[in-house]
């Protein structure tokens, strides 16, 4: 392989973000094959704890408090039709990223054949994600919310 190729696949990789890189020869003609691994395959930094200078020092969070975001349930959309995140154009979404739900709570409207459907939560949770424009069309099966 041509180092000055080397160096410019090394140069594009450092610049990309991504964790790893392998580089093999596959045969004699010069041919190379190239492996990438993207961060989110990485192993996970090491957590480091400053002790602060004052006396009161911060606790880590428990264990309870911390969010495994993939364990978030999808909400989808049990019909086609327009998605709608408020009853009307000048009222308030009926829930926003952040809001916690509970089982039964509205969490929008879906418009087929002119009759409104409200979608609601099946079970507690909160809103971690809006996965559909207000006012555009959805299908059956696609995701409208990821709630944790």
């Amino acid at each position: 392989m041509d180092k000055k190729k080397l160096r410019e696949i090394i140069a594009v990789f450092k610049e990309s973000g991504l964790a790893k890189m392998e580089i093999s020869e596959s045969n004699s003609e010069g041919n190379f094959a190239i492996k990438l691994e993207n961060a989110s395959a990485a192993a996970p930094a090491p957590i480091q704890y400053v002790s602060l200078p004052e006396s009161k020092q911060e606790e880590p969070q428990a264990a309870s408090e911390i969010k495994d975001f993939n364990k978030y349930r999808d909400v989808k959309s049990p019909m086609v039709g327009i998605f709608y995140t408020a009853s009307s154009p000048d009222a308030e979404p009926f829930v926003k990223v952040g809001q916690k739900v509970k089982k039964g709570d509205t969490l929008c409207i879906i418009e087929a054949m002119k009759l409104m459907n409200d979608v609601v939560a099946e079970e507690d949770g909160e809103i971690v994600e809006i996965c559909a424009e207000n006012g555009s069309l959805v299908e059956f099966g696609q995701v409208l919310f990821k709630i944790f």
